[in-house]
């Protein structure tokens, strides 16, 4: 459903049957993909069991590793212990414990690890690597440190993401002496490459503990060491330079970026509209939004919605109605959920004409986006008020779009109720249709009945 959504937010309504067919070609592809791994695994038993070809020990362990995905750690283990003592190497271990490390299987991870070490199988960091992962995964960060330091007094040398997991558990911890320490440790290791991403990590936990002039100084480092090319790297450190206010920083990255990679996409104007709306840049916002209508970039509702949700968070419901109208009127796909908002926004100021006109456009895209669901209260606030202010025929035709996204229920009826009894209209058609839906009348019921006699 969320992938239907998705695409008809990308075309106009003239592509929409194309959509649907589009639609149901990806999913048809999204299942196939999902049996890959079962059918991968079914093909590798068949040969293995007719004799198509003979295992080695590097294809048991693929074969574990599959059979640990698709059937979980017990199936994993059985074809494990059934293995010849000649396939029980290094691989088919630490595929087991890849397995057991994957579903937090902490104690079978731990026992296996051990046994490893005792056969003299545990002199790669990848298998320490794997239970510092699932120490983090566990939120037991506090022990990962110890396995760092068990890897060096079994002369295991840590590789770049040891140190990683290592900063990352201290950060997390809010320990910024040990993890600056730990990045100290790594920078006077030779066989480690001190790269952009360890960097932003350490950025990330600064920025947390409020050192503002060290997460600038870790971020200058990344910045040094990211390739030229690299979109989402820079994606990455444009959203930190957000998240602490650095606007000039945010503004001259995005240069940056865009002469190393020649080509922006999509994700990254989402990207950095996301942060100049963090900054409460809406100016230089519609800037970058001018810049992304004219790269000629396919359609995307989730580029211009980045926007509408800024101006929504600041009340700027008009621009954003405004904006949603001008895609309405080019032909371009928007969602339901970004009209309830505004809608939602109109509620708030009391300006409850525009908030029906809003809400009443988010009703009309339900067909294509099923997956909606309105809120509640924005709803409640609506028919209480077209109750007591609008037609018969508004609420009637309001209601008869409305039952299509939610069944009918008592506050809808007393809406109609209300305004067939203002409109002095007969209620006992709308009385009838209660009792067939099965809504008792209740107090509330009574007391606007009680308004047609007085």
């Amino acid at each position: 459903m969320r992938l239907q959504e998705d695409l008809t937010t990308r075309a106009g309504p003239r592509n929409r049957p194309f959509i649907r067919k589009l639609v149901h070609l990806e999913t048809l592809t999204q299942a196939w993909y999902r049996s890959l791994t079962i059918g991968s695994t079914k093909v590798s038993e068949w040969m293995n069991k007719n004799c198509v070809c003979i295992f080695a020990p590097s294809e048991h362990a693929v074969h574990l590793d599959l059979i640990g995905r698709v059937r979980g750690f017990l199936f994993a283990e059985s074809y494990f212990n059934n293995l010849k003592e000649q396939d029980k190497t290094v691989k088919t271990y630490g595929a087991l414990l890849n397995c057991y490390v994957r579903q937090r299987q902490t104690d079978k991870s731990l026992s296996h690890l051990q046994k490893m070490k005792e056969m003299g199988f545990a002199s790669s960091p990848l298998n320490y690597n794997d239970i510092m992962c699932l120490y983090t995964n566990i939120g037991q960060h506090e022990k990962v440190p110890d396995v760092l330091a068990e890897m060096k007094e079994n002369n295991v040398l840590p590789d770049n993401f040891s140190y990683r997991i290592c900063i990352n558990a201290y950060g997390a911890r809010s320990d910024i002496v040990g993890m600056e320490r730990t990045l100290k440790e790594m920078k006077c290791q030779p066989h480690v490459i001190m790269d952009w991403n360890t960097y932003t990590v350490a950025a990330n936990f600064y920025i947390k503990a409020g050192l503002k002039n060290k997460a600038l100084d870790a971020l200058k480092k990344s910045e040094e060491r990211l390739a030229k090319k690299d979109a989402l790297g820079y994606n990455h450190l444009i959203s930190l330079y957000a998240s602490m206010g650095e606007k000039f920083e945010v503004v001259r990255l995005w240069d940056v970026k865009k002469n190393a990679c020649g080509r922006c996409i999509n994700r990254d104007f989402i990207n950095m509209l996301k942060s100049l709306v963090r900054l409460g840049e809406l100016d230089e916002a519609e800037r970058v939004l001018k810049e992304w209508e004219s790269t000629g970039n396919c359609y995307d509702f989730r580029v211009p919605n980045t926007i509408i949700v800024g101006y929504s968070e600041m009340g700027l419901h008009e621009k954003a109605d405004a904006l949603l109208e001008d895609l309405k009127e080019k032909g371009k796909i928007t969602t339901p959920n970004s009209w309830s908002v505004v809608a939602g926004g109109y509620l708030h100021k009391g300006e409850m004409e525009k908030a029906v006109e809003c809400f009443k456009t988010a009703l009309s895209l339900h067909e294509d986006n099923k997956g909606w669901k309105p809120n509640p209260k924005v709803i409640s606030d609506m028919l209480n008020w077209m109750g007591d202010k609008c037609s018969t025929e508004d609420v009637e035709a309001f209601l008869c779009s409305l039952r299509n996204v939610i069944p009918m229920n008592r506050q809808m009826y007393h809406a109609l109720l209300k305004a067939n009894i203002r409109s002095g209209k007969e209620v006992d058609g709308v009385l009838d249709s209660m009792k067939v839906d099965k809504i008792d009348e209740d107090e509330e019921t009574k007391r606007i009945l009680g308004m047609k006699q007085v």
